[in-house]
């Protein structure tokens, strides 16, 4: 496909850190604006927002998940820090949105799914309170009026209904009154609210978030990940036991283990570590691990990054998303801004040369979120361009040079 655009002259052949150079940076810190403008389009007139296809124009579906809400203010909240002009009208849509329509008036917490005004899925997600608390940290940090309430809110709802204190987890999902839905546990609920915690703590300097944030990742980088050969298991039973034997949705709840989610929770476990003053622990060992573990199973022949692998490290769904690399390039930037290897700047130059050659849209902005192993775009998987999570933090975290959050560029 004709979608290639070259990196800044020179980057490939030349020695030393692309970080290190003025190309590379100018030449992320465009990516940013250019997703950061191709996604400003995504307000309705109305309450919510669009999703976008491939072009930036508006798709006719009309569902909103509180993933994507709360994404897209966390989104533009980063690009109110780094000076992107127009960002508080995307965070101003979605906080309205989230206090007028997601937020339950009848019995606290926040819906997952809304069509118009008509509630579509009402469960109570441990995975969209953490997008939801990382929203109202990350606008906290953006000076929004609002956030201070939103940090209140979602803080309560998730020690009253998700916090489980024996554990020093997260339980995952309730019905809309409160009621059990099911016994499940999983890792990437966890994963996200340590994510969040960490915005939190930094927006807030509350302990409470990092304390809690440094139990999860005791239990799972710890505990879980070294006795499985640095390989994180997604899927657990109700006293945190590994479940096996678990198949729920292929895209969503995958079988076995994500390497995706290994790159995500090793950047947090620097992010903590960094947060923690930097103690002396194997917390950078264990990041080091689980994320040199995941490259060295999940990067597939021709390029890319497998969907997800099973208990022995054999890829299982060989599927490449656009997220994986991404968040392999945030974790492996981490990793040089502590501790420059040549290693790691390998990865760095690996990894992007394949986003930026099969990936990043050139021509309209955004980034295609599958290919086939020939770079082929794969239209059956995803409406359109999901959102600009992923692929903005790609471009922005390794600008700030720091383990923990970013400051304005």
């Amino acid at each position: 496909m004709d979608n290639a655009q070259s990196l800044p002259p020179g980057q490939n052949a030349e020695p030393g850190f692309w970080l290190d150079t003025s190309e590379h940076r100018s030449w992320l810190k465009d990516q940013a604006v250019r997703q950061l403008e191709f996604f400003s389009t995504s307000c309705r007139d109305e309450p919510g927002f669009f999703i976008l296809g491939y072009d930036g124009s508006a798709l006719p579906n009309k569902l909103q998940e509180l993933h994507t809400t709360t994404r897209l203010v966390h989104s533009y909240a980063l690009g109110h820090l780094v000076g992107f002009r127009g960002a508080e009208r995307i965070i101003d849509h979605g906080m309205a949105y989230l206090n007028s329509h997601h937020r339950d008036r009848d019995h606290t917490g926040y819906l997952w799914a809304l069509e118009g005004d008509q509630i579509k899925d009402d469960r109570k997600l441990a995975y969209g309170h953490a997008f939801v608390l990382l929203a109202a940290s990350s606008a906290e940090q953006a000076g929004h009026p609002d956030a201070d309430r939103l940090l209140s809110d979602v803080r309560r709802v998730l020690d009253t209904h998700f916090w489980d204190e024996d554990a020093g987890l997260f339980c995952d999902e309730w019905n809309r009154d409160w009621t059990p839905f099911s016994s499940y546990r999983g890792m990437n609920a966890n994963m996200h609210s340590v994510e969040a915690m960490l915005a939190a703590y930094e927006a807030t300097d509350d302990e409470i978030y990092l304390s809690r944030a440094g139990r999860i990742l005791d239990f799972f980088t710890g505990r879980i990940a070294p006795a499985e050969s640095w390989r994180l298991p997604e899927h657990y039973t109700a006293d945190w036991q590994i479940d096996r034997d678990y198949v729920g949705d292929p895209m969503f709840r995958p079988a076995g283990t994500t390497p995706g989610h290994s790159f995500e929770l090793g950047r947090l476990q620097l992010q903590h570590w960094d947060l923690s003053g930097r103690p002396d622990t194997d917390a950078p060992v264990a990041a080091r691990r689980l994320i040199e573990r995941a490259l060295d199973d999940a990067w597939l022949p021709g390029g890319g990054l497998a969907y997800t692998l099973n208990f022995k490290g054999q890829v299982a769904n060989a599927s490449r998303f656009w997220w994986p690399v991404t968040e392999a390039i945030g974790a492996v930037a981490a990793l040089i801004a502590m501790d420059k290897r040549p290693e790691d700047e390998i990865w760095y130059r690996k990894l992007w040369t394949y986003a930026n050659e099969t990936l990043v849209d050139h021509q309209n902005g955004g980034w295609f979120p599958a290919v086939d192993d020939a770079g082929n775009i794969v239209t059956s998987i995803f409406d359109g361009k999901p959102d600009i999570y992923h692929s903005l933090q790609a471009c922005l975290f390794p600008l700030s040079g720091r383990l923990s959050r970013m400051l304005p560029l």
